[in-house]
């Protein structure tokens, strides 16, 4: 599937992955392929994602997520280093 984090001031990044693990407000979730369609709100938690070659975690304040046909967009509201 492909994913998008986006934050206002720039594309953090874009590519395939196996898996995307989001902080949702009710608790976090993992996107895999071919999940349901699905529009969430996010808060301050870490994003994960995999795939073969990398695995990478990143520390949002908060965002939401979009999944549709294996397409998910990650919309931050900020990153925290």
């Amino acid at each position: 599937m492909h994913l998008e984090i986006i934050t206002p001031e720039k594309k953090i990044f874009e590519g395939d992955v196996a898996s995307a693990t989001f902080p949702g407000e009710d608790g976090s979730f993992q996107i895999l392929n071919d999940h349901a369609p699905l529009v969430s709100l996010l808060k301050d938690g870490v994003v994960e994602y995999k795939s073969k070659e990398l695995s990478e975690k990143l520390h949002i304040t908060g965002g939401v997520v979009e999944v549709l046909k294996n397409k998910v967009i990650l919309l931050a509201d900020g990153i925290k280093n």
